[in-house]
């Protein structure tokens, strides 16, 4: 056989693996984030709202990049366990910290505004940015 094709039916399965945890987190941090974010982004979001989708974007996005930075980074399953717990709940906690502060924005989303989703969107995908570097040393 190649060792082309030796490396890959080798690799193939960490790729399967590694990907399928990785993408688990996502969905349950995603998952998390709804439940705690002060409006049902989701609703809004089938009903027509472009200010909630953009910011609802910027979330998955931002726990999507400190998540990938440590899949780059991984050794292994439990790598990618530990640390992508560790940066999820930092993320999922800025994320909390920056609406708590951005007073208003809440409300401001569900009436459909996009000035203030875009700033949420942009501040949640710096965020991810420093989370991502800081994981990765």
């Amino acid at each position: 056989m190649l060792p082309a094709a030796q490396s890959f039916l080798a690799g193939f399965p960490n790729l399967l693996l590694h990907l399928g945890v990785t993408l688990g987190l996502l969905l349950l941090a995603t998952a998390l984030y709804t439940r705690i974010t002060p409006h049902d982004e989701i609703k809004l979001i089938r009903h027509g709202n472009v200010a909630a989708a953009v910011s609802f974007s910027g979330a998955i996005l931002g726990l999507a990049v400190p998540l990938a930075f440590c899949l780059s980074a991984s050794v292994g399953v439990w790598d990618i366990l530990i640390w992508g717990v560790v940066t999820l709940l930092l993320q999922l906690l800025a994320l909390r910290l920056i609406e708590a502060l951005m007073q208003g924005m809440s409300h401001r989303i569900e009436a459909g505004e996009l000035g203030p989703a875009i700033l949420l969107f942009s501040v949640k995908l710096s965020v991810a940015a420093i989370n991502a570097a800081a994981v990765t040393g």
